[in-house]
């Protein structure tokens, strides 16, 4: 069974396997003792650390390991902040980072601080200029991720990196999608990342904080992990961590263009075979292994459970397969379509017959939820009469843009269909479909008897 959502969590790779079953014997006594067994632990935790470092590029003196990489962001932005908060209260981050980073803001923001979204265009990426128009007086930190978890973009972290830099502001990268396939460009202050991301074990999470960078841990500490991760080591999954992250580095090269090429392969033929499709992220500066792409008139749940039948497990950012009601903060912030959206991000190993094999039965299985939905077949307008109001309010998505689509050959050129909608995915889902469609969205209004009436105009 293709397991196509490495992004969440790489299988554990062989050699993490391997170090952890032998830490598991070795080092499973305290690494602060002075006996043998203590001394024999700290030796180990050493080495995982030096290696770890010599990975991510900083000193082994600069790096803790954390129990979870949300644990890592969470720390690394509260000790930058505390440490800084003589300079000011702001905290500038992308409008597309982690929900760890986002949950880290709002910590800071009800604890009285200010929290900067920088936003991004449609592929996902900040404009380096925008993000240093931001980073003015009073902001004691910046976070930028340096790829994306949803859409696979990378961002100009050195540009960021750069601005900062001139600035006198840190700048935090989290660098949990990217640290597998090689080093972060330099001039991050902190950085962040997590193990399971990576083929590590779960638990596992990387804090590095730059010499020089003013940092004052939150909470109670200890004497473990420089006071910056208190609590007992987990020595076997942390050796398991630094050991794997080596071997991926090892294999990465190789795996980043056969991936690379699959993952172009997808890119190219799901518009081909799937009509009305959106291929979301950027085509170039991306992941080698992700790939994210929407489908209209497609109930984002359904779609992930016939293709959970089909025998391919992959994961989603739509509205429909969350209990929020409304589409990833990511896709939003992209502006881009939401509905039916699918995100493959494959393992190392994959074979090229899996990925034929999932091109294959893609096309019958979003024909076939499209069916069930009663999702209108393409055909030439008819001439029209006039304006129409569709009231879709209580359905959720994709219905709301079904509707639209059904009705909107009724209308005259130059005429308009106003759907009322109380999805948050129609924000997104009604002006992609215009654009998909080639015709004029108008706007949107607070409607008279709760949701929001969107309005598009037929032009041709």
């Amino acid at each position: 069974m293709p397991y196509f959502d490495a992004a969440s969590a790489a299988p554990l790779h062989p050699v993490a396997r391997q170090a952890l079953l032998a830490a598991l014997d070795e080092g499973w006594a305290d690494p602060a003792r002075l006996y043998r067994e203590g001394r024999r632990a700290r030796r180990l935790l050493d080495a995982a650390r030096e290696a770890a470092a010599e990975a991510v590029g900083c000193r082994p003196d600069e790096l803790v390991f954390t129990p979870s990489g949300t644990r890592a962001v969470h720390s690394g932005v509260s000790g930058a902040l505390a440490g800084r908060r003589r300079v000011g209260g702001r905290l500038v981050v992308s409008a597309v980072e982690h929900s760890s980073v986002l949950h880290a803001g709002e910590a800071h923001a009800a604890a009285g601080g200010t929290v900067t979204e920088v936003p991004v265009g449609r592929t996902g990426a900040v404009d380096p200029e925008v993000f240093a128009a931001e980073l003015g007086e009073g902001v004691a930190l910046a976070c930028l991720q340096s790829a994306n978890h949803e859409v696979g973009t990378e961002q100009p972290v050195a540009e960021v990196a750069a601005a900062c830099r001139a600035a006198g502001v840190p700048l935090l990268v989290d660098a949990a999608q990217s640290l597998g396939w090689g080093p972060v460009p330099e001039g991050w202050s902190l950085l962040t990342a997590s193990a399971h991301k990576w083929g590590g074990p779960a638990g596992v999470g990387l804090l590095a904080v730059r010499k020089g960078v003013r940092f004052a841990p939150q909470g109670p500490s200890d004497e473990r992990e420089s006071g910056r991760a208190p609590g007992f080591e987990n020595l076997p999954a942390i050796v398991a961590a630094a050991a794997s992250l080596r071997a991926v580095r090892a294999e990465a090269a190789a795996e980043d263009a056969r991936l690379r090429g699959l993952v172009d392969r997808i890119r190219a033929r799901v518009p081909e075979l799937v009509p009305d499709v959106e291929v979301v992220g950027d085509p170039v500066r991306r992941l080698p292994h992700v790939v994210t792409f929407s489908c209209l008139y497609v109930d984002g749940e359904t779609l992930l459970s016939e293709l959970d039948r089909e025998g391919f497990s992959v994961s989603s950012g739509s509205s429909c397969t969350s209990s929020t009601l409304t589409p990833s903060h990511v896709l939003r912030a992209m502006g881009v379509l939401s509905e039916g959206n699918v995100r493959v991000s494959l393992p190392a190993g994959t074979e090229a017959a899996d990925v034929d094999r999932f091109l294959a039965v893609l096309p019958g299985v979003v024909a076939s939820v499209r069916d069930r939905l009663g999702a209108p077949a393409a055909a030439a307008p008819a001439p029209g009469g006039g304006d129409l109001v569709v009231d879709a309010r209580g359905k959720r998505c994709p219905i709301p843009v079904i509707e639209l689509a059904k009705v909107f050959g009724s209308v005259r050129v130059g005429g308009t269909v106003t759907v009322l909608s109380d999805d948050e995915a129609a924000r997104l889902d009604i002006p992609a479909w215009c654009e998909m469609r080639g015709q004029e969205y108008v706007g949107e209004s607070p409607a008279t008897d709760g949701g929001h009436a969107y309005v598009v105009r037929r032009t041709s």
